[in-house]
């Protein structure tokens, strides 16, 4: 029988092309074979890059920190304990830079032993494979979310406590009278915020709709109680009634207000290792008292880009992974990856500082190193395919 006119088993039906019978089956057993075998060699890789620049940065912190072993009593063991306690930060700071290098030794190695030919040669199109390293890299988008809103801006806030603990001091503040902060119709002046975000020497200026002043307070302490407020202790309050003046002494007083212990937290907390959470708290309380907020509001939009970015860099690592040995050997693709992954780092630091600098749109300073690399991507694999 002529075998495009039928088969013995099925008389009526064409028989395929044997290429054309074969391609699906093999495509469906390969697809989560290579997967597998990808995930294991880029989840090692990255984990090996990743620990080499956390041990990296944490000698580095630590050499940081030996100017100020031994003033006002801190020690070498504290502050390693200090450096420990800020990694978390690093890891979310350092993912999308492990990832490329990661991905990128890996592609590289894969392809120096011409594994990936074999698998293009199989029928893997482009698009399949950076399907199947998105899917990969899905995995590098949850942790750098994980460790950016939950784990970091904890241990950094407790990190900074213990270091001011350690070292006996104050949270630093850039005016000599110390911290003055706008909270509704109050200008409140704060001389000291512990490490536990209590507070020493409260003054509270209060005013009214026609912005005339209406009692001045002063306290000796504050803590904070998350049912009624701060509590301020050893008040002396002076009240402007008309023509005259009332001062009256108070064991404690209630002061409710939005000013909470976690906006507090900006102080000691850089604003790219706070939370999505405490962010958009804190840019709340500054819209409500007509204060800028743009620093705030791109560091909003870059905690909630920046996980993405590791796949942005899985893609940036494709075309390596296509280019042939001759183009370059694996030693010379790590150094351009490890350039790359710089170049992000500098350029997230230069376009938040020129933003907020500018004037920018916060979106805009915040997602225009991610867009810039993702089109360098699309760029690259283009110029690869051609080829």
């Amino acid at each position: 029988m002529d075998a495009s006119s039928g088969d013995a088993g099925c008389p009526g039906y064409p028989v395929l092309p044997a290429d054309q019978r074969v391609r699906p089956l093999a495509e469906t057993l390969m697809m989560p074979i290579y997967i597998r075998y990808l995930s294991r060699e880029i989840y090692a890789s990255v984990a090996l890059v990743l620990v080499a620049f956390l041990g990296l940065f944490a000698f580095f912190d630590l050499v940081n920190e030996l100017d100020d072993i031994g003033k006002s009593g801190y020690q070498l063991y504290q502050a390693a304990i200090y450096v420990a306690m800020i990694m978390p930060g690093r890891v979310y700071e350092l993912m999308p830079i492990a990832v490329l290098i990661g991905t990128l030794y890996s592609l590289t190695t894969l392809a120096r032993h011409s594994e990936i030919t074999v698998l293009r040669a199989s029928g893997l199109s482009t698009g399949r494979f950076l399907f199947g390293l998105l899917s990969i890299g899905s995995v590098f988008v949850l942790l750098t979310f994980v460790f950016g809103e939950y784990l970091a801006p904890p241990a950094e806030r407790a990190a900074q406590q213990w270091r001011l603990a350690a070292t006996r001091s104050m949270v630093s503040q850039e005016l000599r009278t110390g911290l003055w902060v706008r909270d509704g119709l109050r200008f409140v002046n704060v001389r000291n915020v512990l490490p536990d975000t209590s507070l020493q020497g409260v003054r509270i200026y209060e005013f009214d709709d026609k912005s005339v002043l209406v009692s001045i307070s002063e306290a000796g302490s504050g803590v904070y109680d998350k049912r009624e407020g701060w509590r301020l202790n050893q008040v002396a309050q002076t009240r402007f009634l008309g023509e005259s003046t009332e001062i009256v002494n108070l064991p404690e007083l209630i002061w409710k207000s939005e000013l909470t212990p976690d906006v507090l937290s900006v102080l000691m907390v850089v604003p790219e290792r706070m939370s999505v959470e405490t962010l958009y708290s804190y840019i709340r309380h500054l819209e409500e008292n007509n204060q800028r907020t743009s620093r705030y509001e791109i560091a909003l939009w870059k905690k909630l880009a920046y996980p993405f970015a590791t796949l942005v860099m899985m893609g940036l690592a494709l075309p390596f992974g296509y280019m042939q040995t001759r183009m370059g050997g694996v030693s010379l693709k790590v150094f351009s990856g490890i350039m790359i992954g710089v170049g992000f780092h500098l350029l997230n630091g230069l376009f938040s500082n020129l933003g907020v600098i500018n004037g920018w749109i916060p979106a805009v300073a915040a997602l225009t190193p991610s867009i810039g690399f993702l089109l360098a991507a699309m760029g690259m694999m283009w110029w690869v395919e051609r080829r």
